[in-house]
């Protein structure tokens, strides 16, 4: 009699003789695409981020095809960050983990049943070429915190760019763990390598993307969270049956706000969030920069923070020429007459009326006048009964 696990091996197997069938099918289909997708130019209908052009928000959109970028982590917000990259025609992608794909990984909107059972960068490379052929893939699966990984790791970070001689132009941490971070940070800081940290809390309603320049802003060790700052070991805080970044839609949500600051800072247009957060229960949406830790526990930042300060200091002063407000004068105003408001601020904010409660940042145009109450400012003058002529002739006498 077979067993359950059996019983799951056969499935397994099963969808992945379907898979291949269904790429056999739509071989033809893949094909075409393929032919399509060669070129990424505004006569392509094909043709990826070509409404940036459109729209004129960037000139030439097709710069994309030049950049590289390094993903860590092709989990839940990785593997949608890497899919994104794909789909608007990224020069080349690295991508690390160490990870197989699993049944429980189904809730993400990356991965297929019939994949369980690959590493997940392998996985991801198939489906991701099937996608765009024209992007050139790295994959590495294997943990970056090992020591011999981790000199493999920085290599690639250094000289992984298109060509095999330059660095990497972003590095991108979608990884789950402090550990993985601090290595990403260290290496990032000893090259002077801008990236980009995202995350998504336990309670998968709430992530965030921080942008990182070394030296310039903060780092991940210069605020680090509790389990680092305590040494704690992070596994004794995980949480039976949680599983971080469980929700498809704040994964989507994160990697999206992830894949459009990298589209900003690559192809340079709008402003890079240098701090976006995301809260799904109150629809809240924090930004802020950070500035670097002086007393920062890596060398590395420290060293950064010293070579920044030197470039701030050997930049041009530029003073600010002192305006001063010129003192109106009026030629024809003999007699020194002036217009002065009898009406007191009070009595200003009270003809207003009442203000609508608004957001920061948003302001009205213009008020409705405060209702006139019974007897308030009542210029009517009651009738005397003296005719015109009476009534002048008591001016007269004044």
């Amino acid at each position: 009699m077979a067993t359950v696990e059996d019983l799951q091996k056969r499935v397994v197997e099963l969808e992945k003789q379907l898979a291949a069938a269904l790429q056999t099918k739509n071989a033809p289909h893949r094909d075409k695409i393929a032919q399509m997708s060669s070129e990424v130019v505004d006569s392509n209908p094909y043709s990826r981020l070509m409404a940036l052009k459109r729209m004129g928000i960037v000139d030439n959109y097709e710069r994309i095809r030049d950049f590289t970028v390094a993903v860590v982590g092709v989990g839940g917000v990785g593997s949608v960050t890497a899919e994104m990259l794909t789909r608007c025609g990224i020069g080349k992608l690295l991508l690390f983990d160490y990870d197989k794909v699993e049944l429980a990984n189904m809730n993400r909107l990356f991965y297929q049943p019939h994949q369980a059972g690959l590493s997940k960068v392998e996985a991801a490379e198939r489906t991701l070429r099937e996608i765009n052929p024209d992007v050139e893939f790295e994959v590495y699966n294997y943990n970056i915190t090992t020591v011999d990984n981790f000199q493999h790791f920085m290599d690639r970070i250094k000289n992984g760019g298109i060509g095999g001689s330059s660095p990497v132009d972003l590095v991108l941490s979608c990884v789950d763990n402090f550990e993985a971070r601090m290595a990403i940070n260290t290496a990032c800081n000893e090259l002077s390598q801008k990236w980009f940290e995202s995350g998504v809390s336990e309670n998968a309603v709430s992530g965030h993307i921080q942008f990182v320049i070394p030296g310039e802003t903060s780092c991940f060790a210069c605020a680090p969270p509790l389990v680092v700052a305590t040494n704690t070991d992070e596994k004794t805080l995980k949480r039976e049956g949680v599983c971080a970044a469980s929700l498809p839609t704040t994964m989507g949500v994160v990697a999206g706000f992830l894949v459009q600051n990298v589209l900003k800072y690559l192809l340079g247009f709008g402003q890079v969030a240098y701090y976006l957060g995301y809260n799904a229960l109150d629809d809240f949406f924090p930004t802020m920069a950070m500035k670097p830790n002086e007393e920062c526990d890596d060398r590395h930042c420290r060293l950064r923070q010293k070579e920044h300060q030197a470039r701030e200091a050997a930049k041009p002063k530029v003073e600010k020429a002192e305006v001063k407000e010129e003192e109106i004068v009026h030629d024809d105003n003999s007699w020194g007459i002036s217009l002065v408001s009898e009406t007191t601020a009070e009595e200003l904010q009270a003809a207003e009326g009442d203000k609508p409660v608004l957001t920061q940042g948003v302001t009205v145009a213009y008020t409705k006048p405060a209702p006139k109450q019974e007897g308030d400012g009542d210029s009517t003058v009651k009738d005397s009964g003296k005719s015109l002529e009476e009534l002048m002739k008591e001016m007269g006498n004044l």
